[in-house]
């Protein structure tokens, strides 16, 4: 098996170039891996009562009692729901399941539902057969939305494994009267209608696609859990605020920015507050930028380009000499007292960040240039008072090479 992604031929999938062999469970979205299926663990039984199911290839997830414990990972079977019985494939048992919901913060009491058994292959067939239907659905319930003049959008239709129930997920800015809209999606696909109101992230995860890293989409493959992303996340990690850049599939601000945050903010809280200007007896400096890994604070003053770097505790004495009235001289001297010791050890190893080797090189290198200038200069002065003298021989040169009739023999006559 494979997903349509893949471009199938044969059960195996091409496009993916694994013949198969990807292990992640036929091409499941929001397939979990268990890590823990061979590893034998002392004092636990692992066959734990609760399976999880997973329906339409990962997209929706649920957790039912495994009483009979003969269901395995991969199987296919028939689940308890709201309206009737439901197929769904078991997509994670067994020790892991527990800690799955330890994550989730749900307990076994709030599972009430449990797997009835094992679907045949007619109940395979039959769910396999509605779920072909489901885009052409699609297509025909956004017309009907647009002919009743209402404003939302159906994303995906999810229909039940034996096709008597369907499920409407739809966006809208707004609350939406859709009495009618049920009635009219009844009659004409002969089905209970569900709708079920969705947001932009989990409209790109349904719909799936590659972001701009090159990889498929978190929230199409293993994200579930969608957090409050705002401007702010930005800005704590100095990242230019551009609409365009910071945007993902969805319109809304990436997921991603959220990953490196507790980092960025782990490492703020090292930085002094209350500095944006220091005051130096040359004038005001105002505060340009942070380099918050390496540990520096740019300063500049007003109506002047350069800036000036400087490590963090310089920037908390300066800050206690101000509370306490006195005024540095100028910050261009301070900089001279920057040293290499700048990266904290526990980020030196950050990806594209200088490590402390190559900045002590820089600066060794710095130091040999300025050291060898004097050197140069005494060795220019002796090559330019050696070329004098030569200069000075020419002519005498010439004037003997002149006085041989030999050699002027053979020059021409001007006169000529």
């Amino acid at each position: 098996m494979g997903c349509g992604n893949c471009s199938t031929s044969d059960g195996k999938p091409g496009g993916c170039k694994s013949h198969g062999s990807c292990g992640t469970g036929s091409c499941n979205k929001m397939n979990t891996y268990d890590w823990l299926m061979n590893m034998p663990i002392a004092g636990i039984d692992t066959r734990y009562p609760i399976a999880e199911v997973s329906f339409k290839n990962g997209q929706r997830k649920g957790y039912y009692f495994n009483l009979t414990h003969q269901f395995v990972t991969g199987d296919c079977v028939c689940v308890e729901s709201s309206i009737g019985v439901e197929i769904g494939e078991i997509s994670l048992s067994g020790e892991l399941v527990r800690l799955q919901l330890k994550k989730l913060e749900k307990s076994e009491r709030s599972i009430e539902r449990k797997i009835l058994r094992l679907a045949s292959e007619q109940e395979i067939k039959t769910m396999h057969d509605f779920r072909a239907k489901e885009k052409q659905s699609m297509i025909k319930a956004r017309a009907i939305a647009r002919q009743m003049k209402l404003d939302m959008k159906i994303s995906d239709v999810e229909y039940q494994g034996d096709g008597k129930r369907a499920i409407f997920y739809y966006i809208a800015d707004g609350r939406v009267d859709f009495r009618e809209l049920i009635k009219v999606y009844a009659r004409e696909f002969n089905v209970k209608v569900e709708m079920k109101q969705i947001g932009s992230r989990q409209e790109a995860g349904l719909v799936g696609g590659l972001g701009s890293c090159g990889r498929e989409l978190c929230c199409s493959t293993w994200l579930t859990d969608f957090k409050n992303v705002n401007i702010g996340v930005a800005r704590y990690q100095n990242l230019s605020i551009n609409q365009t850049k910071l945007s993902g599939q969805c319109g809304r601000l990436k997921c991603c920015l959220n990953y490196e945050l507790d980092t960025y903010l782990e490492a703020l809280k090292e930085f002094p507050k209350d500095v944006d200007m220091i005051k130096t007896q040359r004038g005001d400096a105002y505060l340009q930028k942070t380099d918050i890994f390496k540990y520096l604070m740019w300063y500049s003053y007003k109506g002047s380009t350069k800036i000036y770097p400087l490590t963090v505790e310089k920037v908390s004495e300066l800050k206690a000499m101000n509370m306490a009235g006195k005024m540095p001289a100028d910050l261009e001297q301070l900089q001279a007292e920057l040293v290499p010791k700048i990266i904290k050890e526990e980020y030196i190893d950050v990806i594209g960040q200088t490590s402390l080797s190559s900045l002590r090189r820089t600066a060794q290198r710095k130091k040999s240039k300025s050291n060898s200038k004097p050197q140069n200069a005494r060795q220019n002065n002796t090559n330019a008072t050696s070329g004098n003298q030569q200069n000075n021989r020419r002519p005498n040169n010439r004037n003997q090479n002149s006085n041989n009739p030999n050699q002027n023999r053979n020059k021409k006559n001007p006169n000529r």
